[in-house]
């Protein structure tokens, strides 16, 4: 291997989560700062979580009901 071309290795990073929990881990970044984690992901705590941005939720669910009462 190349010398001085490699980015430093920090085996003990820190990693946020915006549920405010830490993990740690390899990288090549001292501290990231990430959105979701598997203590805060649906899959991994089986609870459902919408982020619901300008009303998109409640205007497809709207759609559906509509579409319903047709048939």
């Amino acid at each position: 291997m190349k010398k001085d071309i490699h980015p430093t290795y920090y085996p003990d990073a820190k990693i946020t989560c915006a549920c405010g929990h830490i993990h740690h881990a390899g990288s090549t970044k001292k501290e990231m700062d990430i959105e979701i984690c598997s203590h805060c992901h649906p899959f991994f705590t089986g609870k459902e979580k919408l982020v619901d941005t300008a009303g998109r939720v409640e205007k497809f669910r709207a759609k559906q009901k509509r579409a319903k009462t047709k048939k």
